[in-house]
C-alpha cells in the first residue's frame, strides 16, 4: 500500500486502552520496527542472541596492528563468538565514536588493543564511562609503553587488568585464559549483582 501525502508523526503503537503508557513516533517505518522490538518475542530473542556473543574489538588499522586484530577475530570466531571489527564506511549519520558506542552498547565485552591506537584511547573515553556493564578487556603489546591517560579509566570496575603480550602467537596462545576469561567473568560479576 502507497500513502501519498501521508501525515506520519505521533503515530501510537502502546495499546493505551490497556492502561500502558502513551508511545509515540514518526513514521511507519520507525513505528513498525519499535512495535516488533515490544512485541516480539523471537525479535527480543534474536537482540539477547546477539548481545550474548557479539565481541567489539578495538585497535589499530595499519597492516602490521590489523593482523592481530585479524587473528583475534578468527580465534573468537573458533570460540562461537561474533567479533566486529570497525574497519568499515562510518554511517553518514554518525561520527566514528558514537558508532563505536553503538556497538559497544551491543557487545558482551570490548577487546581493545591500545598498541599504538591513541584513537582507541578516545573511543574508551566514550565507552568506559557509560557502560559499566559491559567489561572492556585492554591489551598492550610488551615493548609499547602504557598510555597516561589510562589511570582515569581504572577507576571503572568494567576496566580490566591489561593484558601484555610479547607477539602474535603469546596473544592467540593466552587469548583465552589472559583475556577471554577474564571478561567473561566480569560479565557473570555484573549478572550477578543485576540479579540482586
Amino acid at each position: 500500500m502507497k500513502l501519498k501525502n501521508a501525515t506520519e508523526t505521533n503515530l501510537i503503537i502502546s495499546d493505551i486502552q490497556d492502561g500502558e503508557p502513551e508511545l509515540t513516533v514518526d513514521g511507519i517505518e520507525v513505528a513498525q520496527f519499535i512495535h516488533l522490538l515490544l512485541r516480539n518475542d523471537k525479535i527480543r530473542g534474536v537482540i539477547d542472541t546477539i548481545t550474548a556473543k557479539v565481541i567489539l574489538i578495538l585497535g589499530r588499522f595499519d597492516p602490521s596492528r590489523k593482523s592481530v586484530l585479524d587473528a583475534m577475530r578468527r580465534e573468537l570466531r573458533s570460540r562461537d563468538y561474533l567479533p566486529i571489527i570497525f574497519d568499515f564506511e562510518k554511517p553518514t549519520s554518525r561520527d566514528t565514536v558514537e558508532t563505536i558506542s553503538t556497538l559497544a552498547h551491543m557487545s558482551r565485552f570490548v577487546i581493545a588493543d591500545l598498541t599504538e591506537a591513541k584513537s582507541v584511547l578516545q573511543e574508551l573515553q566514550r565507552v568506559v564511562p557509560s557502560l559499566p556493564s559491559v567489561p572492556v578487556q585492554p591489551l598492550l603489546l610488551d615493548s609499547d609503553y602504557e598510555p597516561g591517560m589510562l589511570d582515569h579509566f581504572k577507576n571503572f570496575h568494567s576496566f580490566l587488568q591489561i593484558y601484555r603480550y610479547r607477539d602474535l602467537d603469546e596473544l592467540v596462545r593466552g587469548l583465552s585464559q589472559y583475556v577471554i576469561e577474564p571478561a567473561e567473568m566480569r560479565v557473570k560479576k555484573v549478572k550477578a549483582i543485576v540479579a540482586e
